[in-house]
């Protein structure tokens, strides 16, 4: 297992981590779920990523009662939970980051992991409607009670980003370390486009999510919804539509012929291609999970473009006769790392 810089911190972890999004309750009890995370242990992943949402809050206890069942000294895994969605209905509870809502999730999701910190507290979305300097300050916060020894961010945008380094910097708090986008072969936007200035600029790592594409890149969905896949899952019809999408079918009919030319299944390949996607050569990108994390800054690299020989633009690889290479989360969980990255699996 490689180890990587989470972003310009000190923090160290595993380029694949183990994601719970979906899968903890919903398809796995807590002695499958042991099982899955001693595997993911017992190959080198040190990083384990929840959410606070996830399952209403029993993922985290699920995961939670493996870790205090593990015998695993605490000092050796990384735990990452996040907070904006909610468990609670009220108008301070739900789709917020007020400082009220924040410094009592964090309490909560540290009950329920059984641990007296995390080491990554996410924001899970961006938040209009609180002033960018009450999140700031709130997770900065966190941190200097010791309930978190990192910040970061999910799925913001490069311009809520930079709002925040300029109010850490102003008022001398700490700054987001990392960020937790979606990234895989047919989403690419937002890590090589969006984000691109800042790894360099603020030393940004990411956790990237989804490298499998909600399964889509198992070739699986090709002929349909299966009936024991993610789709199928209770309040999971939303991702049909994607999953059955006419153009991205396309995509990955093309990929499964490449997967065949180099002898492996589509699935090893896409997470394959996460792992080693970096920008400007540099090794800072972090984990990703199919179940499982990506992590790191922006891959190992701080955020550089490549475009490879043989890759459109929408993030397939396509054959064009040249020889290829592949430098450049399934339904179980997986993640994958960036730039100071990381990989998780499909967590939204």
């Amino acid at each position: 297992m490689e180890y990587r810089r989470l972003g310009s911190s000190g923090l160290k972890v595993s380029a694949l981590s183990f994601g719970s999004y979906v899968t903890f309750d919903a398809q796995l009890d807590t002695n499958l779920a042991a099982d899955c995370m001693g595997a993911a242990w017992d190959a080198g992943v040190n990083f384990f990523d929840n959410a606070e949402a996830y399952a209403g809050g029993k993922s985290e206890t699920m995961m939670g009662q493996v870790f205090a069942d593990s015998g695993w000294a605490r000092e050796q895994y990384v735990v990452s939970t996040k907070f904006f969605f909610g468990i609670q209905d009220g108008p301070n509870t739900r789709n917020t980051l007020n400082r009220k809502y924040l410094l009592g999730a964090i309490e909560g999701s540290l009950e329920r992991l059984q641990l007296d910190y995390v080491d990554i507290a996410f924001c899970h979305r961006s938040d209009p409607d609180t002033p960018m300097e009450e999140v700031v300050w709130a997770m900065h916060d966190m941190v200097d009670r010791g309930q978190a020894t990192y910040w970061g961010t999910s799925m913001w945008s490069e311009a809520e980003l930079r709002e925040a380094y300029a109010v850490a910097d102003r008022l001398g708090l700490r700054r987001p370390v990392a960020e937790q986008p979606q990234y895989s072969m047919l989403k690419r936007d937002l890590v090589e486009d969006d984000y691109a200035s800042l790894y360099d600029e603020f030393g940004l790592g990411t956790t990237t999510w989804s490298p499998l594409k909600s399964g889509m890149l198992t070739g699986k969905y090709q002929d349909g919804i299966p009936a024991d896949s993610r789709a199928e899952v209770p309040g999971y019809e939303r991702l049909i539509e994607r999953l059955t999408n006419p153009e991205s079918i396309t995509k990955v009919a093309k990929l499964l012929d490449i997967a065949a030319e180099v002898d492996c299944p589509l699935s090893q390949l896409a997470i394959a291609w996460c792992l080693t996607q970096c920008l400007d050569g540099d090794h800072r990108r972090q984990p990703s999970s199919p179940g499982a994390r990506k992590h790191g800054r922006h891959g190992g690299c701080r955020g550089a473009r490549r475009h490879d020989h043989g890759q459109d633009r929408d993030g397939a690889v396509v054959s064009n006769g040249h020889q290829r290479t592949f430098e450049d989360r399934d339904d179980a969980g997986t993640d994958i790392a960036k730039p100071g990255c990381t990989a998780t699996s499909d967590v939204p």
